[in-house]
């Protein structure tokens, strides 16, 4: 994998997302709750006081609980919640060298259909359906892994030029794009919800 990502929007570490499929894979683990650059730089944050060039899975998974969740805790913390990302980031890493000799390529190497990938990638631990057909998008629209099916199979997020995502954002124009995108859906999840809340009647 060599790809130029502009994720994280800081050049080292959408370097190592670009050339590391356990980064983008704990990149995509830690988008929540959090903005996009701050859980995209994590996977480099994280290799940095592991003082090491790429995130290894065998490491991770073996790696002191306690020890990890600390590890992640340092100021500037990895994510808002580091405790429990830690768990979830050596939860994947176990599941990674258990079922896949601990290389994250092979999640998606040599799968031949989208609908074959979306279930691979579901099966992750911490990957609900959005995440995985967003990473699914991700991986077909920048990272060359395009099984047959992947733009139906990732759903909305496989359309071209849907600025739904992280996985249509390739600079700072496509960026501002995808974060209107989510305002907007914002905005109408709220209206939404104040409709349908009864009014108190009065007496």
């Amino acid at each position: 994998m060599d790809a130029t990502l502009h994720l994280a929007q800081q050049p080292e570490a959408d370097e190592l997302l670009g050339r590391s499929p356990l980064a983008a894979l704990v990149g995509m683990l830690l988008d929540q709750q959090v903005p996009m650059e701050w859980a995209f730089a994590g996977p480099y944050t994280i290799a940095q006081r592991l003082a090491a060039d790429d995130l290894d899975a065998h490491e991770i998974a073996q790696y002191e609980p306690e020890a990890f969740a600390a590890l992640l805790s340092q100021k500037p913390a990895v994510h808002r919640y580091p405790g429990s990302m830690a768990k979830r980031i050596q939860q994947l890493c176990q599941y990674l060298v258990e079922h896949y000799d601990g290389d994250a390529a092979k999640v998606w190497e040599g799968v031949e259909t989208g609908e074959e990938l979306l279930r691979r990638l579901k099966e992750l631990p911490g990957f609900g359906t959005q995440k995985a057909q967003i990473f699914l998008a991700l991986l077909g629209k920048q990272l060359g892994a395009r099984p047959n099916g992947w733009r139906e199979a990732a759903g909305a997020y496989g359309e071209e030029q849907s600025f739904r995502s992280v996985a249509d954002i390739t600079g700072p124009e496509s960026l501002a794009k995808v974060r209107a995108h989510k305002q907007e859906m914002k905005a109408a999840a709220k209206a939404a919800k104040t409709a349908k809340t009864p009014k108190a009647s009065g007496r």
